[in-house]
C-alpha cells in the first residue's frame, strides 16, 4: 500500500526537516504535515519545501504538542507559554486534570491527538526530543522550591501572622502543584497512551520515533553536560526518559488491534548514539536566557571573604554584543570551534549529520532491514559516528578557522557547554598554545634560549615563568579577557588573590545565591572547576600532562594502530580540543567504549 500522508513531528528541526525533505523527494507523498513548536520555523520549512515540491501538498500546525490544543492557538505571541501555565493557578489546575484527570478528556483536548485524527497519517515521524522536554521541565528545582515554601508556611503557622500566612499558603500552594505537574514518568505515560489511542483510531500504519540515547552514545561517565555541573541529575533524567519512551513503545509494538481483522500500526524508534549536526557555521552575537550577552570591561577585585556571582550589569561598560564564530548544531545549541573540537573528538561523543538519520528513516519507513530498529533490535539498533561526518568535521574546524582569522575572534568556549572545566581547560590551553604553540615548548626552553652546559640539553621550562608569560600576554590583550570573563568565566592571576573577572561568575553554582563566602579550600575547588587559574601549581600540572602526552607518542612509534589507544595524543602542536579531549578521557574517565 502507498503511503499517502506523511505527518512530520518536529518538522521544522534539523533532523525533522531532513527527513521531510528525504520523503518528499524519495517517497512521492500527496501531503506532507510539518509539525513544530514555533510558527516561524514551521513556515520556514514549508517555504523550502514548497519550492523544490511544488506538486506536493504542505500543511503547517504550530505549538506544543504535549499540553491542549487551546493552549496553542495563535501565533508564537499568542501562544501560552509553558512559564506562563505555571504561573496561573487556573492553567495548572487544567494541566493537573489533563495529567492525572480523565483520559478521554486529556485525549479530546490533547493538540497533538487533534492534529493525528485531523489528517489520519499514513505515517508519523517524530522527531521531537521528548526526553529532554519532559526531563528538562526540572523536578529538582521545583522539589526545593517546595520544601522551602513549605518551611516558610510551617514558620508563618508558628508565628500566627495571618496576612503573611495566607500569602505562604498560596506560594506553598502554587509551589506543589507545579512540583506535582512537573513529574517525568505521569507526563511521559500519558503522552503515549493519548498517541497510541490516536494512531489507531486513525488508522495509521507506521510510527517511527527518532529517540535519543540521552548522551550521545556516552555512558554515566560522560564529561558534558547542558551548562550545569557533572553528574548532571537533569542529564540522567534525560536518559531515564529517552529509556522509559522506548519501553513504552516496546509495549505500543506488542499490543494487538481491536479486531482481528484490523493491523495494529507498526511501531519502530531509531535512536542516534552521537552529536548531531550541523545546521550553519558562522559568526553569531551569542545570547542568554534569550537575551544578548555583551562584552563587559573586566574589572579587577582582590578574594576577601566573600565573593559575589552576579552584579548588575550597569556597573560594568559595555563595549558591544559578543559575536563569536561558531557551529550551529539546530536544537543542539551553538558551539565554538573549541567546544566542537572537543565534543567531536574520537572517543569523546563524536558526530553524526541529520542527512544520515533521514536516510536511516526512510529506509525503515520502505521496511528494509536496516539493523537500527531499536523496538526490533535493541542490541544492534544504536546509531554510531560515521565516516562522512569525520571527514566532514575537518571542513568544518577549516570554516572556523577561517573565520577566526577573518574576524580576528578567538572561537575557544562559551560556558554553556558543561561541565564547567570544559570552558576553563579549553582556555588554559588557548593561551599555551597562542604563547608557546607545542608541547615541548611548554616543557623546555627552545635552542636560542639557555641550555645546560654540562649537558647541551635544553633547560626544563619552570612552571613559573609560564604563569608569569601568560599574565603578561593577557595583560596586553584587552579583549581577549573581556571575551573570557564576559562569559562567566574568571582569570585566577598567580598570586592566588586576584581575580580578573565581568558581571557573573558561573562557578562555583549555588541556586538562588548571589554571593557566597569563601572558606578555606574553596578558591582552589572553584579555580579547578571553572577558572582560568594562572598559578604556578596548575601550570606545573599542564606540564605534567604534555609530558605524559609525549611518552604516549614515544610508545606509537612504529607500532601501527594498535597503539592509538585513548592514552594516546597524536600532535606536538597543541590542539585545544583534542588536548582537552585527552584530559577527559585520561584524568576524568569521560570517554566512550566503542
Amino acid at each position: 500500500m502507498k503511503d499517502k500522508c506523511f505527518l512530520i513531528l518536529g518538522g521544522g528541526g534539523m533532523v525533522g526537516f531532513q527527513v521531510a525533505h528525504r520523503i518528499a523527494r524519495r517517497l512521492e507523498p500527496e501531503k506532507v504535515i510539518i509539525a513544530s513548536l514555533y510558527q516561524k520555523e514551521v513556515r520556514e520549512a514549508i517555504n523550502k519545501l514548497e519550492k523544490n515540491y511544488p506538486d506536493i501538498e504542505f500543511v503547517g500546525f504550530w505549538g506544543n504538542v504535549f499540553v491542549r490544543r487551546e493552549f496553542n492557538i495563535g501565533d508564537r505571541q499568542q501562544r501560552v507559554s509553558r512559564n506562563q501555565l505555571l504561573e496561573s493557578p487556573e492553567y495548572r489546575a487544567s494541566l493537573f486534570d489533563d495529567l492525572f484527570g480523565d483520559v478521554e478528556k486529556a485525549y479530546q483536548n490533547s493538540h497533538l491527538v487533534q492534529i493525528i485524527l485531523t489528517h489520519k497519517p499514513d505515517v508519523i515521524v517524530d522527531s521531537i526530543n521528548t526526553a529532554t522536554a519532559i526531563s528538562y521541565q526540572d523536578i529538582y528545582t521545583s522539589t526545593h522550591i517546595a520544601s522551602r515554601d513549605l518551611i516558610s508556611l510551617v514558620k508563618g503557622l508558628d508565628q500566627r501572622d495571618e496576612i503573611g500566612f495566607k500569602d505562604q499558603l498560596e506560594d506553598a500552594r502554587g509551589s506543589f502543584e507545579i512540583l506535582m505537574i512537573s513529574q517525568y514518568i505521569p507526563q511521559l505515560i500519558r503522552h503515549v497512551i493519548l498517541l497510541n489511542k490516536a494512531i489507531r483510531e486513525a488508522g495509521t500504519r507506521l510510527y517511527l520515533k527518532v529517540g535519543t540515547t540521552g548522551t550521545g552514545g556516552m555512558g554515566l561517565n560522560i564529561p558534558y553536560t547542558h551548562g550545569e555541573d557533572k553528574p548532571s541529575a537533569k542529564l540522567m533524567s534525560k536518559t531515564a526518559m529517552a529509556f522509559a519512551h522506548t519501553g513504552l513503545m516496546f509495549l505500543m509494538a506488542r499490543t494487538p488491534a481491536d479486531t482481528y481483522k484490523d493491523a495494529p500500526p507498526i511501531i519502530k524508534e531509531i535512536k542516534p548514539a552521537a552529536m548531531v549536526g550541523w545546521v550553519n557555521i558562522t559568526k553569531k552575537t551569542i545570547q542568554r536566557h534569550g537575551k544578548p550577552l555583551y562584552l563587559c570591561s573586566s574589572q579587577t577585585e582582590s578574594l576577601d571573604e566573600r565573593l559575589t556571582l552576579q552584579v548588575e550589569e550597569s556597573k560594568w561598560q559595555r563595549t558591544g554584543k559578543l559575536q563569536i564564530p561558531v557551529v550551529d548544531t539546530g536544537e543542539n545549541g551553538l558551539f565554538t570551534k573549541g567546544e566542537f573540537e572537543t565534543i567531536t573528538s574520537l572517543r569523546q561523543m563524536e558526530f553524526m549529520t541529520p542527512e544520515e538519520i533521514a536516510r536511516v528513516v526512510e529506509l525503515e519507513i520502505r521496511g528494509a532491514n536496516t539493523g537500527k530498529d531499536v523496538i526490533a533490535a535493541v542490541d544492534g539498533a544504536i546509531m554510531g559516528p560515521t565516516y562522512r561526518a569525520g571527514y566532514l568535521r575537518g571542513q568544518a574546524l577549516e570554516e572556523l578557522d577561517r573565520l577566526e582569522a577573518e574576524t580576528r575572534i578567538p572561537s575557544v568556549a562559551l560556558g554553556e557547554l558543561g561541565p564547567p572545566e570544559l570552558s576553563k581547560l579549553l582556555w588554559e590551553a588557548y593561551l599555551l598554545k597562542i604563547k608557546f604553540g607545542t608541547l615541548t615548548a611548554v616543557l623546555k626552553r627552545q635552542e636560542d634560549e639557555d641550555i645546560n652546559l654540562k649537558t647541551g640539553d635544553k633547560i626544563q621550562r619552570q612552571p613559573g615563568e609560564i604563569s608569569a608569560s601568560l599574565e603578561e600576554y593577557l595583560g596586553g590583550n584587552a579583549e581577549l579577557k573581556q571575551i573570557i570573563t564576559s562569559v562567566g568565566i574568571p582569570i585566577l592571576l598567580p598570586d592566588g588573590k586576584t581575580l580578573i573577572r565581568g558581571p557573573f561568575i558561573r562557578i562555583p553554582e549555588v541556586a538562588g545565591q548571589y554571593d557566597v563566602p569563601i572558606g578555606d579550600g574553596d578558591i582552589d575547588r572553584w579555580a579547578n572547576k571553572g577558572w582560568v587559574d594562572l598559578r604556578e601549581q596548575n601550570m606545573a600540572r599542564w606540564q605534567k600532562r604534555f609530558e605524559v602526552m609525549q611518552r604516549g607518542q614515544l610508545r606509537m612509534r612504529a607500532k601501527g594502530s594498535a597503539d592509538v589507544v585513548r592514552e594516546a595524543y597524536l600532535h606536538e602542536e597543541i590542539y585545544i580540543g583534542e588536548v582537552v579531549s585527552w584530559v577527559f578521557s585520561n584524568e576524568m574517565g569521560g570517554y566512550r567504549l566503542m
